[in-house]
């Protein structure tokens, strides 16, 4: 080999390994002691602001109003609790895990044994039933793919490497929703009622816990989310090509297109805290737009990733 090409492969490897140290530095940097502090605000966790956006992308670093927040651990499918003082998500070794806002106090509610795909944990809280003895009750419901087989998974909150059990679903007396293939639940609603859909048939369901657990079908399509008040439904179809948002007042006859003149893919919606405003994936970051339709998506961050609300 001659001096000189011998000399330019070790220039090249000596300007990768700058790059890739001045790129460790840039990380080191975003989340060093001061950084984590400054993002956190003085009373750390605390300080955390409540009904923001949060953005989770599958690394250790979660977007939470705008700020960079080191969760210390691998966060997938990131979701809040009612209050938005807990997250729930995934971690590095698929198992389910509860958290403070800022990622610290993890506890593993459900450790996976092995061979499954744990994904989407929501939290559903149920409120107590006025003039009964029926308590309240306080779950997360998630999905679990075994051997090619979907299924809704819930297990308590407050459980410690509990044991998840199968969420059934059904309807009426001649109605017999898919117990298999059912995938993305959404409990964001405060009334009891949720929502998820089926890869089988291309349907969105929900399900009412105030009803006798009673499954209805919503419409076609996917990656459904319900409001906190429980009076919209917004989930994605195809539509020419590109993934449309559409959303469904409960009780109506036909869905609302919002994003009728689409010309990219708006995917994995999720509702605001107040019920106003809808936030969607796009390849070039999230964007809010009102659920009423009134108004264009905006992209509010270039950050690609899951997008959910802290209440």
């Amino acid at each position: 080999m001659s001096k000189a090409l011998s000399f330019r492969k070790s220039s090249s490897r000596a300007a990768k390994f700058a790059a890739v140290a001045a790129l460790s530095l840039a990380l080191a940097a975003t989340v060093s002691p001061a950084a984590q502090a400054a993002s956190l605000g003085a009373s750390g966790a605390k300080g955390l602001k409540h009904n923001v956006l949060t953005v989770s992308n599958g690394t250790r670093y979660v977007q939470i109003d705008g700020k960079t927040v080191d969760f210390r651990t691998v966060v997938r499918d990131l979701a809040w609790s009612p209050d938005g003082n807990k997250a729930v998500f995934v971690d590095g070794s698929s198992n389910l895990v509860v958290s403070d806002a800022d990622g610290s106090n993890r506890v593993t509610v459900a450790k996976n044994p092995g061979g499954q795909n744990w994904n989407h944990p929501t939290w559903n809280w149920v409120p107590a039933v006025p003039g009964t003895d029926i308590p309240a009750r306080n779950s997360i419901v998630f999905v679990a793919r075994t051997n090619g087989v979907s299924r809704l998974k819930t297990v308590p909150a407050s459980a410690v490497q509990g044991q998840p059990a199968d969420l059934s679903v059904w309807g009426g007396e001649d109605d017999f929703p898919p117990q298999t293939g059912n995938i993305w639940p959404n409990a964001s609603s405060k009334t009891g009622a949720s929502v998820f859909a089926n890869t089988g048939n291309g349907t969105v369901y929900i399900r009412d816990e105030n009803l006798r657990s009673q499954t209805d079908e919503v419409a076609k399509g996917s990656e459904p989310a319900i409001s906190p008040g429980g009076e919209d439904i917004v989930f994605v179809r195809s539509v020419k090509g590109h993934d449309h948002l559409f959303v469904k007042a409960r009780g109506a006859k036909a869905p609302k297109d919002l994003t009728p003149n689409a010309t990219t893919d708006y995917t994995e919606p999720t509702f605001s805290p107040d019920g106003r405003t809808i936030a969607a994936r796009t390849p070039k970051g999230i964007v809010t737009l009102p659920v009423s339709g009134a108004a264009k998506p905006v992209v509010v961050t270039s950050r690609v990733g899951l997008p959910a609300y802290r209440g």
